[in-house]
């Protein structure tokens, strides 16, 4: 199993999220202003892009390279890999 060490970076990123997701309901709940709900909703939406987009460079940087190198899955499959998880990007 590969080490991944952006995980813990990514961890953070998602649970920052998560908090701010939380807070978006009680704002709602709250009955604020949708304006203030769509920012907040798009910070958020932002957050977790960003989140993915880190995750497939991470398994592109070293996941598939190291499948490569090490010669753990043939050619044809890491390319395969490759076009399916760049479709997140």
């Amino acid at each position: 199993m590969t080490t991944h060490t952006s995980h813990p970076e990514i961890i953070k990123r998602l649970k920052r999220a998560e908090g701010h997701l939380k807070s978006i309901l009680a704002m709602l709940e709250g009955q604020r202003p949708c304006l203030e709900v769509a920012q907040q909703l798009q910070a958020v939406e932002s957050a977790i892009g960003s989140a993915k987009k880190a995750l497939v460079h991470d398994h592109i940087d070293h996941c598939l390279e190291q499948a490569v190198r090490e010669g753990t899955q043939s050619a044809d499959d890491t390319i395969r890999e490759f076009k399916a998880i760049t479709k997140y990007l």
